[in-house]
C-alpha cells in the first residue's frame, strides 16, 4: 500500500487565492480583458526580473499585486489614494490584530476622510 501524501496546493498564502480569485472575478464581470491583464503582468514580471528580484518565484504575487493595482489606477477603475488608503488601514489592522485573530477592518477604516 502507498503512502498517502497530501494533496499539492496551489497558493503558498490564503492571499495568494483571493487575489488570483478578484482578479479572475474582475475580468469575467468586464472590467478587463484576460489577455489585457497578462500583458500587464507580463511586463511587470520582466521589469522586477530586469530589476534584479528573485528568481524563484517566491515574490510571483507581490508583483501580482503591485501589477494588478497599477493596472486598475491606469485603468481608472480605481484611484491611487483610495488604494493608499486601504492598504494603511489593512496594515494598521495587521499589526494591531492578536496573534491568531482574524485582520478585519473596522467601521470606516481605510475610506478616507
Amino acid at each position: 500500500m502507498r503512502p498517502q501524501t497530501e494533496p499539492e496546493q496551489p497558493f503558498a498564502e490564503p492571499w495568494h487565492a483571493q487575489i488570483f480569485a478578484l482578479t479572475h472575478a474582475l475580468a469575467k464581470s468586464g472590467n478587463f480583458t484576460w489577455p489585457e491583464w497578462a500583458a500587464h503582468f507580463s511586463r511587470a514580471l520582466a521589469a522586477a526580473q530586469d530589476a534584479g528580484g528573485p528568481t524563484d518565484g517566491s515574490d510571483y504575487y507581490d508583483i501580482w499585486l503591485a501589477a494588478l493595482e497599477a493596472f486598475l489606477i491606469e485603468s481608472k477603475f480605481a484611484d491611487k489614494a483610495r488604494l493608499t488608503d486601504l492598504r494603511e488601514a489593512w496594515t494598521e489592522a495587521y499589526l494591531t490584530t492578536p496573534h491568531g485573530e482574524p485582520v478585519e477592518l473596522s467601521g470606516r477604516a481605510g475610506q478616507g476622510s
